[in-house]
């Protein structure tokens, strides 16, 4: 188990870490949801040990990280932001530093250089020097070294900034696929990464967890939860059936998208509603053949609870 009690950081007087407690168990994936200078990175830093709290305590496998650095980092795999990497390096020889410095050596040092380079994709840059390297390499080395040891719990601050779709979509698989018997924390401002691949979220803002749940509570939070929206092929389709869907039964109230195309028929309080929009449309819209693209049922808008909890934009 990994467990943060009570913990504060101070620089000076800029309060980083402002009393953030909570525990995960192997087969949890945290996302910690926040913007800049939330205090997600200073977070990661003090559990790595990196830092040292203010006050509070953080124990990982039963080690104190202030009074065991050793015996806690055993168990860690830690991707910082920026990924800092050995630029002059290759990434075979920076595997293997790695690998001497967790102990690791002779043939299990080379079947899990092996298998983090086949996991990563790293084949075709292994003996070009990091520095010459894009980005999205650069991050993928650091992912690399971070579960080279097939650490206990793995801690990942921004895992796919600088990747491409394709990319992001392979790192977010290889962390479900670890985190059956591992703990995972992932810092991220990404909406899209806390709904694809974590079980719990904590969103926190100015150092103070705001919010602790699952995704899917976070979603049921939105005003857009359950909510009908109809796709249409333009402007002014859109306009031709407003008024006449806006007055169905059971819609409490509408909302166009910024775009003009979409209509989104918010269904009332009464038990069952959301169900009878959904099908009072379906059915007005058949009736009267509208041009339509597409017709969904909404999950829920993270980014407008994002607002609502901090009050602060998101990035998407």
């Amino acid at each position: 188990m990994l467990e943060v009690s009570h913990l504060h950081k101070q620089f000076g007087d800029l309060t980083a870490i402002n009393d953030i407690s909570f525990k995960l168990v192997p087969g949890e994936i945290l996302g910690f949801l926040g913007p800049n200078g939330a205090g997600k990175s200073t977070t990661m830093k003090v559990i790595t040990g990196f830092l040292a709290p203010s006050s509070g305590t953080v124990t990982v496998w039963g080690c104190d990280v202030a009074t065991d650095p050793l015996g806690a980092q055993k168990h860690l795999g830690y991707l910082p932001e920026g990924a800092p990497l050995y630029e002059e390096m290759t990434p075979r020889t920076f595997l293997a530093f790695i690998a001497e410095v967790r102990g690791i050596t002779g043939a299990e040092s080379a079947d899990r250089i092996r298998s983090v380079v086949s996991t990563m994709s790293l084949e075709a840059v292994l003996d070009q020097r990091i520095e010459t390297l894009s980005k999205g390499f650069k991050r993928r080395v650091g992912l690399a070294q971070a579960i080279l040891h097939d650490p206990d719990v793995l801690i990942l601050d921004e895992p796919t900034d600088g990747l491409d779709p394709v990319q992001k979509h392979h790192v977010r698989e290889m962390i479900q696929g670890l985190s059956k018997d591992k703990i995972v924390i992932i810092s991220t401002h990404i909406l899209e990464e806390v709904t694809a691949v974590c079980s719990r979220a904590i969103i926190i803002a100015g150092g103070s967890v705001l919010a602790d749940c699952t995704p899917d509570e976070l979603e049921s939070r939105s005003r857009y939860h359950l909510a009908t929206t109809i796709r249409f092929s333009g402007e002014e389709q859109l306009n031709t059936h407003r008024d006449a869907l806006s007055t169905l039964e059971d819609v409490s109230g509408t909302d166009v998208s910024a775009s003009s195309v979409e209509l989104t028929l918010f269904p009332g309080e009464t038990e069952g509603s959301s169900q009878r929009v959904a099908q009072q449309a379906v059915e007005y819209l058949r009736g009267h053949d509208a041009d339509v693209t597409g017709i969904f049922q909404e999950r829920g808008r993270l980014d407008e609870v994002f607002r609502e909890i901090t009050g602060l934009e998101v990035r998407h």
